[in-house]
């Protein structure tokens, strides 16, 4: 069990001997920081019906403002999921998206936002950001930006 006020990762988590090495350690502090901040996440979207892949598809259909293919969503999602078509059955089983064939080509299928999926998005809206602002409280826009840039360079490399 960690200390009261831990000064790094490995107070925190009770560590008696040095990490690895400063890439272990970083590693760990995103997996940690991640479990904390995702779970937060999770919870709030299971209130609403939600799991953090339904709701990011949800915001990849409000964003593109169109209909759009199930592939061109699996392409967008922040999480990579291996099966697509069966989120968006779940969502259009909880009635926040519709599905139709093109015309032309009926292989081709369109999804598109319901008004269902919208007011679901509308009432989440102020509550994700509100969990992100108190999540990143304690870091300045400049840190924030640094942070973002260094997430960034490391999945580069």
């Amino acid at each position: 069990m960690g200390k009261t006020n831990p000064k790094n990762l490995a107070d925190e988590v009770g560590k008696r001997q040095p990490f690895a090495s400063p890439r272990q350690e970083a590693y760990l502090n995103l997996v940690r920081t991640h479990t904390l901040l995702a779970g937060q996440l999770s919870r709030l979207f299971k209130q609403h019906g939600l799991t953090d892949p339904k709701y990011n598809a949800l915001r990849i259909l409000r964003g593109e403002g169109k209909p759009m293919q199930v592939y061109h969503i699996a392409e967008r999602m922040v999480t990579p999921q291996t099966d697509v078509t069966r989120l968006v059955d779940r969502l259009e089983e909880a009635g926040l998206v519709e599905r139709e064939r093109c015309g032309e080509d009926r292989r081709v299928v369109w999804v598109t936002l319901t008004e269902q999926g919208k007011d679901v998005l509308k009432k989440l809206d102020k509550p994700v950001a509100d969990l992100h602002e108190s999540q990143f409280a304690g870091l300045s826009k400049t840190e924030l930006k640094q942070l973002n840039d260094l997430l960034f360079r490391s999945r580069q490399s």
